[in-house]
């Protein structure tokens, strides 16, 4: 494997039908295997940005600014649901259509109530903890939080490369944490992954998304199950395979749809296979 190998898989994005886009594969030390378009472009990351809002909930979990099974959100719900998808919010606001721990329902209003929870109890904006706590620390200077904590944030390819590297080998945060977070939270629940349909086993971890048996799926056939990562609505992905220890970002500028359900899992494959 080279990295010209790599790069020219992701050259792949110049036939994606948008207008703009950029691709980089990163390895646990941080060291970039390969890029295609411009990494230093500003993107909008919709649901990306729940990896980042729950990173800083990871770090505040850790500090004691927030306990994982503290009361937050519906009644009977804590904290832990929150992150994991089982407060039984909708997902886009906050009528509740399930009892916590029930069912997976993909919540942006979760996320929102993890936001308000956090400032609550540590006196700063969320966006104010998120810049302090992990971009900062981490030198991504380019990535702001322009609204919600589900999906406010912009970002560069260069600087998810940093985060993306921190997701593998944690400087931040305890290994373990980390560890905690990719791994499956209430196992065996049913509901919807987004623009793929019902999963019997919507496995979902920390606020990452975690691939295990799911199927369609954004990732490749060829990921392994331990893949963890999340896409956005506005043609965003960032995914992290454990087992293949590297990490790939890739960032549009237009919305999901069938475009990207065509493109994204052979693109993956594409990745993949160069690295193997």
């Amino acid at each position: 494997m080279t990295d010209q190998t790599v790069s020219t898989a992701l050259g792949a994005i110049a036939d994606w039908p948008v207008d703009n886009a950029a691709a980089a594969v990163v390895g646990d030390d941080g060291t970039r295997l390969g890029s295609a378009g411009d990494v230093t472009r500003r993107f909008r990351l919709a649901s990306v940005t729940k990896l980042l809002s729950a990173y800083a909930a990871l770090l505040a979990l850790e500090e004691g600014a927030l306990e994982l099974e503290q009361p937050a959100g519906p009644e009977g719900a804590t904290v832990h649901d929150l992150l994991a998808h089982t407060a039984g919010y909708d997902f886009g606001s906050r009528d509740i259509k399930a009892a916590p721990r029930t069912r997976r329902i993909y919540s942006n209003a979760g996320f929102e109530v993890l936001g308000e929870t956090l400032e609550t109890e540590t006196g700063m904006t969320f966006a104010q903890y998120l810049d302090e706590a992990v971009l900062q620390p981490l030198g991504m200077s380019s990535t702001s939080l322009e609204g919600s904590p589900a999906a406010g944030a912009v970002s560069t390819v260069e600087d998810l490369e940093k985060f993306a590297a921190e997701l593998m080998a944690p400087r931040l945060a305890a290994p373990q944490t980390l560890a905690e977070a990719a791994s499956v939270q209430f196992t065996g629940l049913a509901g919807i992954l987004p623009g793929y349909g019902r999963q019997q086993d919507n496995a979902w971890g920390l606020g990452f998304e975690i691939k295990a048996n799911k199927t369609p799926h954004w990732t490749s056939a060829l990921n392994s199950a331990a893949t963890f990562g999340h896409f956005g609505q506005s043609g965003t992905f960032l995914w992290v395979d454990p087992e293949l220890k590297v990490a790939c970002i890739a960032l549009a500028d237009r919305d999901f749809g069938t475009w990207a359900v065509d493109a994204w899992p052979p693109f993956s494959t594409g990745v993949v296979q160069a690295l193997s």
